[in-house]
């Protein structure tokens, strides 16, 4: 059956460069491709889950669509409008309608406020509430996350790991944002904490109708909570489509080798399924290879992958993949 809601983030080309200077005076200036030529979709109410190995950009992504990092090159249409060149003073009313919750909660929360102060700070900078309609809405908020109301003054170091990512999370939900972006919020976590961050993240999507962009490390994790995945290979998206699609039906080898890497419950089919085990390093995006960026790794490799760097095709409907095989 067709998707008919309309995309609430389209991404288009997107490009994110770090300069990197050496030499007398810092003369030779190198680029770091952090981001490639990205593009993308998310439709209004789904979760679109990022993965791929450490330093291959999904982070750099997500920054970069908040506009934490100012893009280099593309486009970043939120609603059908275009954000990309928006200064500060213009992406404020944009700052109310996208959220991110950070990877560390450690890092993320200061440790000299108050969590009211913390989840707070967002609400009376957007003039949504105060005095004590503000206490109330971050009363909750902390509800909602499953924490209780007496949790407001208390600092963050007085939290475990789990408690301080739902502290995070509130603070999200503060502005009533449409849009999250999940970087990484579970990889801090206990695995036993981690079920119940994704259920909570799942829960506050069907209440509230939120949109996630998912980034993570774990294929089975991010199979369980997006609607589609794609996957990013030092800096460029190789693969995207539905989530059972992806994982039913790998089509590049990369997504091959991370799918065979995901544990399964079974010991069975666990003995019986064959581990792809990449060789090499990641290349490093100061001087990518040539043509196709997996090149180097790929078993299945030709003499086309190192002349032409290939792009996105769709293979089925909905499902689009970056490889010569196809």
């Amino acid at each position: 059956m067709k998707d008919t809601r309309e995309n609430l983030i389209e991404v288009q080309g997107l490009k994110q460069y770090f300069t990197k200077t050496s030499g007398l005076l810092g003369r030779n200036v190198q680029y770091i491709k952090a981001v490639d030529n990205v593009s993308f979709y998310i439709k209004k109410g789904e979760t679109l889950g990022l993965v791929g190995e450490s330093g291959c950009g999904k982070s750099t992504t997500g920054r970069s669509l908040i506009k934490l990092y100012e893009p280099t090159a593309g486009k970043i249409l939120f609603n059908g409008e275009d954000i990309t060149n928006y200064n500060s003073k213009q992406m404020l009313p944009f700052r109310k309608r996208m959220q991110m919750v950070f990877q560390d909660p450690y890092a993320s929360l200061d440790s000299r406020m108050t969590i009211n102060e913390i989840i707070g700070e967002a609400i009376v900078t957007h003039g949504i509430a105060t005095g004590k309609e503000k206490d109330e809405r971050i009363f909750e908020l902390l509800d909602k996350v499953g924490l209780m109301r007496d949790h407001a003054s208390r600092y963050p170091h007085e939290f475990s790991g789990g408690q301080r990512q739902r502290v995070g999370i509130a603070r999200a939900l503060a502005v009533n944002p449409e849009f999250i972006i999940c970087d990484e919020p579970i990889s801090a976590l206990d695995v036993s904490i981690q079920a119940q961050v994704i259920n909570m993240l799942e829960d506050l999507q069907n209440d509230m109708g939120l949109t996630y962009l998912f980034i993570a490390h774990d294929l089975s994790m991010v199979k369980h909570i997006s609607n589609r995945i794609g996957v990013m290979y030092l800096g460029n998206l190789v693969e995207i489509g539905g989530s059972d699609e992806v994982n039913n039906h790998p089509a590049h080898p990369y997504t091959e080798a991370l799918l065979s890497a995901v544990p399964l419950p079974d010991p069975r089919l666990a003995r019986e399924r064959k581990r792809i085990v990449l060789q090499g390093d990641v290349p490093s995006p100061l001087n990518p290879p040539s043509g196709c960026p997996f090149r180097t790794r790929c078993s299945k490799c030709m003499k086309v992958c190192s002349e032409v760097k290939p792009e996105l095709k769709e293979i089925t409907p909905g499902h689009q993949v970056a490889c010569h095989l196809y």
